[in-house]
């Protein structure tokens, strides 16, 4: 995993297309029981370069129910973005997507070096889609979580913009975060 890890945090592939440059952002140890595969690291990520080191981390760690020491101890909590590097902003707001070269390129090079992976969580709708396939719009893959586990649990992005979805589907707060809860403590408990 060392040697993967090395190769991606070196990576320049999509460096022309990068408005702040690469910097590969992960979380790897192949001892990890609970693997993030999210969008791609923001702005504040990339200027420390601690995934999720902004608001939605802190989102993030409140629905997983995990303190930060937890969450950043990469033998329990492997991070791994559909995009390593920051993809820039959008033209009315919001980051772009992850480059699509990315995924392909590193996930098949570092997922296989995991030993001891139970639970994956898909953050956002890049991850969802990549991993679990099919047109199923979020809400309905993140309502129908059950249907993925134990290997994986379906999530929206942890945004600011996620507060005005889960106040429409208030079934996210009373079902889903307590059964990712369970999900989670199960994995590192196993």
């Amino acid at each position: 995993m060392a040697e993967a890890a090395a190769a991606a945090s070196a990576c320049t592939l999509c460096a022309r297309h990068l408005p702040l440059g690469p910097r590969p952002i992960h979380q790897l140890h192949e001892r990890a029981r609970i693997l993030v595969t999210s969008q791609a690291p923001g702005t504040k990520a990339h200027l420390s370069g601690i995934p999720f080191e902004d608001a939605s981390g802190e989102r993030l760690r409140d629905w997983l129910g995990m303190d930060r020491d937890r969450f950043y101890d990469p033998t329990k909590l492997a991070i791994l973005p559909m995009g390593l590097c920051y993809p820039g902003r959008l033209p009315r707001g919001g980051d772009c997507p992850p480059r699509p070269e990315c995924a392909p390129l590193w996930h098949p090079r570092i997922l296989p070096r995991f030993t001891n992976l139970r639970l994956r969580l898909l953050v956002g709708a890049h991850a969802v889609r990549f991993v679990l396939g099919g047109r199923m719009p979020l809400a309905e893959r993140v309502a129908r979580h059950a249907e993925t586990l134990p290997a994986h649990f379906p999530l929206p992005h942890p945004s600011w913009r996620t507060l005005v979805w889960a106040k429409r589907h208030p079934w996210f707060d009373a079902e889903v975060i307590p059964a990712l809860r369970r999900e989670v403590e199960r994995a590192l408990a196993e």
